[in-house]
């Protein structure tokens, strides 16, 4: 392509410099962040201990969805991932709810990220404003992903690998101070799962509500599907990465809460994660007795909502460069810069950053209770479009892609009632779920409204991404789920 004088690319190609290991880790900077440390006490409060199932649950759900998009990824490793496949495979106002609905997801969870890096900082700087601390890491993650790709794909693999390996740390800690003890510290043991009230104090029907806060958690296991097109080896890189992701949050989360709810009281853990300076992790940090656990905790916290932040603005941007490119949206969303930035639409994607600075100076309460609700709602959405379009894909390609999930369509149908199934529970979950259920969905009446209005005639038909890659997947030996042949 040739650069205009601005040094942009007409619909321009984004660079494919992402090695397997940082796909991995994009995925799970988000996968792995604030929905764990923070979301975690909230679903305690309605669940109590049976919030182990709850999360086991939605890891199982989780893994549905990342193992479709994957599969579909690693076939086609599209510009626009599972919202261009789902335009090819359902319908091109199926393609556009979905690139609209994850764009809002995707800012949403920045701008939800960035006031939890703030108020974080306040831990070591109390007297600074929320603010400045909220606008200091909106500007950075803006300046990282400015940065070539290949640059952004080494931060964040950084970032995430210290809460990766925190939680790992946490999980072996925690298992040894539940059964074992620690110098100085005799083994818990597992009576907190069934004291206060017994393992389901809130009732059966509370492993369901509490999954409307559960789902938060997961969000950015379908990143995998974005990245795939900034790949170096999209077929390779897309597999592997799914699969290691799959086993990951499903350890992750289950062991987690299991130590979390063994080791302290679930009714002092549900108290904690309604502000975002609490955390049941910290007091289970605290128990271990490690010096300077505070601020090592804070910190880990803090990189943890950075990472966060960081890989929500990437995949905003790469979502609406596909929409500019698709004519979803303008067409100068889909310039990208003479490295393969889409510059452009990554400033537009800052707004999330940018309205969650104005709510920081405004001092409105609760905010992050709203927009993690708001995201739960959008990402719903979108997660129920990828088992729909996978369920679409499955007639019409087979098992043409190297990498195919046990089950096939069936188990993408279990799936989608899992999703369905969340967001009725938002309904029932109270709090700030209900304001945001509705905001969400008038969000999505104005684009569907947008879209009869006139974007439909302006969306490209062609099926030139798919073409893209079509060389590279078609040269790849078939695998099943696990094992190449």
């Amino acid at each position: 392509m040739a650069s205009t004088t601005t040094g942009q690319q007409e619909g321009g190609n984004l660079s494919r410099a992402l090695s397997h290991g940082q796909l991995t880790m994009i995925a799970l900077g988000l996968a792995v962040g604030t929905g764990l440390f923070l979301g975690s006490g909230a679903a305690i409060s309605i669940a109590g201990p049976a919030v182990i199932i709850s999360y086991a649950i939605g890891s199982l759900i989780a893994a549905i969805i990342g193992a479709c998009a994957g599969e579909m990824a690693v076939r086609y490793p599209v510009r626009g991932g599972f919202g261009t496949i789902a335009g090819k495979f359902l319908s091109p106002y199926a393609g556009y709810l979905t690139r609209w609905a994850y764009w809002m997801t995707t800012v949403t969870l920045a701008g939800a990220e960035v006031v939890a890096v703030g108020a974080y900082m306040a831990y070591w700087y109390p007297n600074v404003p929320l603010w400045i601390w909220v606008l200091i890491a909106g500007g950075a993650i803006f300046v990282l992903n400015l940065t070539s790709v290949k640059s952004f794909g080494v931060v964040e693999f950084f970032l995430s690998s210290i809460k990766v390996s925190a939680v790992v740390l946490f999980i072996i800690f925690g298992l040894a101070l539940v059964f074992f003890g620690l110098p100085g510290q005799d083994a818990t043991g597992v009576s907190n799962l069934t004291a206060h009230g017994g393992f389901m104090p809130n009732g059966l029907s509370s492993i369901w509500i509490a999954l409307a806060v559960v789902m938060f958690s997961f969000g950015g296991i379908e990143l995998i599907s974005i990245s795939a097109a900034e790949a170096k080896d999209p077929v390779r890189s897309v597999r592997s990465s799914a699969k290691a992701m799959m086993w990951r949050l499903a350890t992750f989360y289950v062991l987690s809460l299991f130590i979390v709810v063994a080791i302290i009281p679930w009714t002092s853990a549900a108290t904690l994660g309604k502000d975002i300076e609490g955390s049941p992790f910290v007091m289970v940090f605290t128990e271990l007795g490690i010096p300077y656990i505070g601020g090592i905790t804070n910190f880990i916290l803090m990189t943890a909502a950075l990472s966060g932040a960081n890989a929500a603005l990437y995949a905003a941007a790469r979502l609406l460069h596909a929409l500019g490119h698709e004519g979803m949206a303008p067409k100068v969303l889909a310039r990208t810069s003479s490295s393969g930035i889409p510059n452009l639409a990554l400033t537009v994607s800052s707004l999330g950053a940018v309205v969650a600075m104005i709510m920081a100076i405004s001092g409105v309460g609760g905010i992050f209770g709203y927009m993690m609700a708001l995201v739960t709602v959008c990402v719903l959405v979108v997660w129920s479009m990828i088992l729909l379009s996978y369920m679409a894909y499955k007639k019409v390609e087979g098992d043409a892609s190297p990498f195919r999930v046990f089950g096939g369509s069936a188990t993408a149908a279990v799936g989608l009632i899992g999703v369905i199934a969340t967001f009725i529970a938002m309904f029932f979950a109270g709090g700030s779920m209900l304001p945001s259920i509705f905001v969400g969905l008038g969000f999505f009446g104005l684009i569907t409204i947008i879209y009869f209005a006139g974007v439909n005639k302006n969306i490209s038909t062609s099926d030139d991404a798919f073409d893209e890659v079509r060389a590279v997947t078609t040269q790849v030996p078939v695998v099943d789920g696990t094992k190449q042949r």
